[in-house]
């Protein structure tokens, strides 16, 4: 099970525990994530997806799933993400058609 945020692509960050002796050993810091069911208003369906919250309030923000998929890199999304935004893609293109 993977770590990393389906949207951002945010995951574990490696850093150092410092003691009062200022001896550091390492440490991870860890995503917030959240296995979340967002709606797509363009397909008409819930997906559930695992989110970091600084991404869930930033589809709340930007006004949903559909905008902020079709706004992120393809670099960054899981191959889930990246199959909701290619269907997203596909309804747009056949209702600018129609």
């Amino acid at each position: 099970m993977s770590r990393r945020c389906e949207i951002t692509g945010v995951g574990p960050m490696v850093g150092h525990n410092v003691s009062h002796s200022n001896i550091k050993t390492k440490r991870r810091f860890l995503p917030s994530l959240k296995d979340i069911s967002l709606a797509s208003d363009v397909l008409g369906q819930s997906f559930k997806l695992k989110i970091t919250n600084a991404a869930l309030r930033t589809i709340d923000f930007k006004g949903g799933l559909d905008i902020v998929l079709l706004n992120s890199r393809d670099e960054v999304l899981s191959s889930r993400a990246l199959k909701i935004k290619r269907q997203i893609k596909a309804k747009l293109s056949t209702v600018a058609q129609a």
